[in-house]
């Protein structure tokens, strides 16, 4: 695929990602990617019949599921 499509920066995604995109920052498979999406467990945005991501909605999955350290006294 085009270079231009596959960073995220197309013109008709406009900054959105697709899934091989999503799962590769997620280190999930697609099918798990594509099962969230299923599930409703998992933000996006339909163009047609393809489904996109806001880079805001991975950044905010990172930040949810980030453990913080145990502090010791």
């Amino acid at each position: 695929m085009e270079e231009s499509k596959r960073d995220g920066k197309n013109s008709r995604g406009r900054g959105l990602l697709d899934v091989p995109q999503v799962a590769e920052a997620m280190r999930w498979s697609e099918s798990t990617v594509r099962q969230k999406v299923w599930l409703r467990q998992i933000e996006y945005v339909k163009l047609g019949r393809s489904v996109r991501f806001r880079p805001e909605t991975v950044e905010r999955l990172i930040r949810e599921g980030t453990v913080p350290p145990l502090k010791k006294d």
